[in-house]
């Protein structure tokens, strides 16, 4: 299956942008990417090929992923971006219904220009699940590491190798067989990948709680690999769901409510203590929560004791301000919580091509909520933080 270049049809699209005018060097720690239809040809050993994901055609005309007998849509409003907003729907698209910058480097890179994004970071989709899980979670465990073997190396190959500059490395692992998973990260970091995308809560997919040993050998490959622990909202499910509620709107809401969760869960599962070097980003959770999370985890030390004596000398607190990253779009009533949280781990984020992405108007954006911060501030969240944390280069001249 061939994606063409045809004209964007007028009746789903809005006109192309005018390319944004740059007042802010941008490095996105959160978009996202739609795995092209093409993506695992030839990448499997012979006796699985017939068994890659695939994208088929249903009776309904939609084009979605099937995978060992199960089918992956990939809703509407994943894919949304320059489509009108009258046009979206919460329903499969077809690719010539996406903006072709959803799963085309060469045009994403067009659209990161048009918008003023200088580098971006990106998570897998529906076919993936966010963290591999769509991989780890079939019978068949050496179908499900070869599958995610060469998501990874379609990812090296042709999304960020193609250009090393705009996209920051990314990759997926092996939730199932964590010391093969160990082996896959670092195999990941011989070649340059800087992050891996892990489920927030695990337990909710199936696999042991983040408290258990279970995971020793990935946390230790990636603290000792330096491999960045992204944990995007959604990736280990979306909150209950009261029968008759609103799903998409009450799950989008709350979506700050999972980070919080699941980041307070990293940090009493004591791997951030036990390995100082680890990193872990917060993805798409925003930063209204944290500073009312470092007040709770200070109390439980010196008002209730809880928290006393959990990692011997290390105060939660300080382990979160330490270990922990956390991205926003923008979170302009909560930007004042910043110095709490500490603006050397705030990331800004586009969320391209998503309902809450803000491209093409990013730079339009930071100005309208952050343009009067000092400049230091503005250019540690905007582009500093993010380089810094993933080890990726910056132009030669930044703004502001």
């Amino acid at each position: 299956m061939t994606i063409t270049s045809a004209p964007l049809p007028s009746e789903l699209f809005l006109p192309d942008p005018k390319p944004a005018t740059v007042r802010y060097t941008v490095v996105s720690a959160d978009d996202h990417l739609v795995e092209p239809p093409q993506m695992f040809e030839g990448r499997l050993p012979a006796a699985l090929s017939d068994r890659a994901p695939k994208v088929v055609v249903t009776e309904e005309g939609h084009e979605v992923w099937e995978f060992e007998g199960e089918r992956h849509f990939q809703i509407g409003q994943n894919a949304v971006a320059g489509r009108r907003p009258e046009s979206v729907k919460v329903e499969p698209f077809r690719f010539d219904q996406m903006r072709p910058g959803c799963f085309d480097p060469h045009a994403r890179v067009r659209d990161m220009d048009l918008g003023g994004i200088w580098a971006s970071l990106n998570f897998p989709s529906m076919i993936t699940g966010f963290c591999g899980r769509v991989y780890s979670q079939i019978n068949d465990r050496d179908l499900g590491f070869a599958v995610t073997q060469a998501w990874n190396d379609w990812m090296c190959e042709e999304w960020w190798g193609l250009y090393p500059e705009r996209f920051i490395p990314l990759g997926i692992t092996d939730l199932a067989d964590p010391e093969r998973g160990a082996q896959e990260i670092r195999r990941n970091a011989a070649r340059g990948v800087v992050a891996v995308s892990l489920p927030e809560r695990p337990h909710r997919l199936g696999f042991p709680a983040i408290f258990s040993d279970y995971w020793e050998p990935i946390m230790r490959a990636c603290a000792e690999t330096d491999t960045v622990i992204c944990l995007h909202v959604g990736s280990s499910g979306m909150p209950d769901f009261p029968e008759g509620c609103p799903p998409v709107q009450l799950g989008a809401t709350l979506f700050g409510a999972l980070s919080l969760t699941a980041c307070a869960e990293w940090i009493w599962s004591g791997w951030a203590a036990r390995f100082p070097d680890l990193k872990i980003a917060m993805s798409e959770g925003g930063i209204g929560w944290v500073a009312m999370l470092i007040d709770r985890l200070d109390n439980l030390v010196d008002r209730s004791g809880y928290g006393r004596d959990s990692f011997n000398d290390q105060r939660p607190a300080d382990i979160l301000r330490r270990n922990f990253w956390f991205c926003t779009i923008d979170d302009p009533s909560t930007i004042s919580t910043r110095s709490v949280i500490g603006v050397d781990h705030i990331m800004l984020e586009t969320d391209y091509p998503h309902g809450d992405g803000t491209w093409p108007d990013t730079q339009d954006v930071i100005e309208r909520y952050w343009g009067d911060l000092p400049v230091d501030d503005l250019r540690k969240m905007t582009h500093q933080n993010a380089a810094k944390l993933f080890r990726h280069p910056l132009p030669g001249i930044t703004l502001p």
